[in-house]
């Protein structure tokens, strides 16, 4: 067999081997990084607010970032943040009488189902979720309504979450995830020169789908 047959040969099989080696990703020591767009939909409850029923909370949209850090093959440690999110606040009879923004930072701690080599990496995750209220505001229709000074405690709460990363290659992927958030916070605000406080849960479930990287 002559030369240039046998290089011929060793090259073909070097990239057949290659081409067959599976594309790793999700291994001890990655650093996973996600960005897409996130959803926060309130399925929110409160008492009674002035025989007018309960907060009525909508949903939104902004652009979610995550940063998760591999400490084995299957476990990984995610930080969930996002764009300030802002809401509008309604009660039945007079529409929406506020507007609110917050922030709910989230740690959770994953397991990754499959190995290293597997494309599809299902996980679930559970921790802690941390939520700011900020910027909360009565608007024309709350004002006219008699209502002022509103302000909403912080809220420090639980977060259990399900996800699926798909590899496209050994660095990029895409992932669908869906969190739920444990928020509870005191609404405070005052009804001429009355004091109010009404406790409301918002415990959203929060959706996201983006693409990612891996460092």
């Amino acid at each position: 067999m002559n030369n240039k047959i046998l290089s011929g040969l060793i090259t073909a099989s070097l990239l057949s081997a290659t081409l067959a080696a599976p594309a790793f990703a999700h291994q001890q020591g990655d650093m996973i990084v996600r960005a897409g767009a996130i959803v926060v939909a309130p399925n929110e409850s409160s008492d009674n607010v002035l025989g007018l029923g309960e907060f009525e909370v909508n949903d939104n949209t902004q652009l979610g970032l995550n940063f998760t850090y591999m400490a084995t093959d299957n476990i990984g440690i995610e930080l969930v943040a996002a764009s300030p999110f802002t809401h509008e606040v309604a009660l039945e009879g007079i529409g929406v009488i506020a507007e609110v923004h917050q922030l709910p930072p989230t740690l959770l701690a994953q397991y990754y189902f499959g190995n290293a080599s597997s494309k599809f990496r299902p996980y679930v995750g559970a921790g802690v979720n941390f939520t700011v209220f900020y910027d909360t505001k009565f608007n024309d229709a709350g004002t006219d309504a008699g209502l002022s000074n509103l302000d909403m405690s912080n809220s420090v709460g639980l977060a259990a979450q399900f996800g699926i990363d798909y590899m496209i290659n050994d660095k990029w992927l895409v992932n669908a995830s869906v969190m739920y958030a444990d928020i509870s916070t005191d609404v405070t605000f005052k009804v001429g020169t009355d004091d109010v406080k009404i406790k409301t849960d918002i415990d959203p479930l929060v959706y996201m789908v983006s693409i990612g990287y891996v460092f």
